[in-house]
């Protein structure tokens, strides 16, 4: 897979993103105020309601962050041997793919860039290119600029060459490793967001993913101590 070799940014690409977020006026912006998040398809700007920085860098960030786990996904179904981590890895791609979707439309309906900044390509999709030299030093997604030159957990260059090159049994206990880091970096900045962040739609989103994920890093923990 050619987007798989990349290093992920965060620390650079927030910081910009909050100070553009912090110049912006909230006024008329729109949000998903209380949306059910197991759908993707509400309009943008109902129940349209304030949003800050912190909103629009954890939404931009999460939408790579997912993206990742997206990629990671996909390899199981041809290199995993264990049906249950090919079932997980279908049922984490299932439920990423619409938030990407939900959170795209909320970055459009709140006039904010939906690609993080510092990246070259307009697509919410990065790029080997736009991840060159961006990392993700902190699961937060508001950490300091003294956080650069580290990888998002879970997804180091070293990482995804290891997972991608990987098979059978060494394919399921490399790929839950890697996965169980990336569930915990997406809780921590989900619980940042719940803390800081003001958009109703995205804490409800922040919360499901606390549940959701904290449910599956116990679950992958499991099926890792399994495998011996």
């Amino acid at each position: 897979m050619s987007k798989i070799r990349y290093t992920l940014a965060l620390t650079a690409a927030v910081a910009a993103t909050v100070t553009l977020a912090a110049c912006s006026s909230n006024t008329g912006s729109g949000s998903m105020g209380g949306m059910n998040h197991s759908s993707a398809t509400a309009a943008p700007g109902s129940n349209a309601g304030p949003h800050n920085a912190q909103d629009t860098a954890f939404t931009q960030t999460m939408i790579v962050h997912h993206t990742g786990a997206i990629e990671m996904a996909d390899l199981a179904a041809t290199r995993a041997s264990s049906t249950q981590v090919k079932t997980l890895a279908s049922q984490i791609k299932a439920a990423q793919q619409p938030e990407i979707k939900e959170m795209t439309s909320w970055l459009k309906a709140w006039g904010e860039p939906v690609t993080m900044p510092g990246m070259t390509s307009p697509s919410p999709m990065p790029t080997a290119t736009d991840m060159s030299g961006m990392d993700m030093s902190t699961p937060s997604p508001t950490p300091s600029a003294s956080g650069m030159g580290s990888s998002m957990p879970g997804m180091t260059p070293a990482d995804m060459a290891m997972l991608s090159s990987a098979t059978g049994p060494a394919f399921d206990k490399e790929f839950l490793t890697l996965m169980i880091e990336h569930h915990q970096s997406a809780v921590s900045m989900a619980k940042d967001e719940l803390s800081k962040g003001q958009d109703t739609a995205a804490k409800n989103l922040a919360l499901s993913i606390v549940t959701s994920q904290t449910k599956q890093i116990t679950s992958m923990k499991t099926m890792l101590s399994s495998l011996g």
